[in-house]
């Protein structure tokens, strides 16, 4: 009997440090693919801005344009992984970019899916893969 109760308290301890492992872990990238578009963790479209110089480490949204074109946000312990990279904003906060290309998200979006920031202004388009 001390043997079966031994056993099943390490199976129950194991099984439940491969969950947390499975909790824990950090997304392999801060975007996703859907429907052939970029899209935040949220599901919502992703867009770029073609004032933007890609590879400058920089955005040139900033100030009423950041409210329209809210950042993807990166963390403050953010590192490049594979195709992103990282953006410090003129605010100091850090934004994901998308091979050099700063990404956001349309105010105007109310729904994952929608992407009716494209093509505003001339200078917003979908971020694709």
């Amino acid at each position: 009997m001390k043997l079966l109760s031994t056993s099943i308290l390490a199976i129950a301890l194991l099984s439940g440090c491969g969950m947390m492992n499975k909790t824990a872990s950090a997304p392999d990238t801060p975007t996703r693919t859907a429907d052939g578009v970029l899209v935040g963790p949220n599901g919502m479209t992703l867009y770029t801005f073609a004032r933007d110089t890609v590879g400058s480490g920089k955005s040139a949204c900033n100030g009423p344009c950041i409210t329209n074109w809210p950042a993807l946000v990166a963390p403050d312990a953010a590192q490049p992984m594979g195709a992103y990279s990282v953006v410090v904003r003129d605010d100091g906060k850090k934004q994901w970019a998308y091979k050099g290309a700063p990404l956001y998200y349309w105010a105007k979006d109310a729904k994952a899916g929608d992407r009716t920031g494209d093509g505003v202004g001339g200078v917003w388009k979908i971020a694709r893969p």
